[in-house]
């Protein structure tokens, strides 16, 4: 079994080949990637406004949430994935 090298772990999961992936669009550089490759983060949409949250029952206000695609270079430089120690590194300990 080969030792992963990835310093990052992806939960997605191949379910068609490599060169039949959709691309998605990573939402801060608007560069395309492979699916396989980016980061998912869930975003959520909010009321803070305490004025609002008096007027109207709690009942009825909704959250919207929504998928955001991350490319890696974009997810190492705002801090979604921290990147571990490479393979190499821990063999020469």
């Amino acid at each position: 079994m080969p030792i992963s090298t990835a310093p990052y772990k992806r939960t997605y999961k191949h379910t068609k080949g490599r060169g039949r992936e959709a691309n998605v669009t990573c939402e801060f550089c608007k560069k395309r990637v492979p699916r396989y490759k980016a980061f998912v983060i869930t975003k959520k949409f909010t009321v803070s406004d305490p004025f609002i949250m008096q007027q109207v029952d709690k009942r009825f206000v909704s959250y919207f949430t929504r998928k955001i695609y991350v490319c890696p270079a974009c997810a190492r430089f705002r801090g979604i994935v921290q990147p571990g120690k490479s393979v190499r590194k821990k063999h020469l300990r």
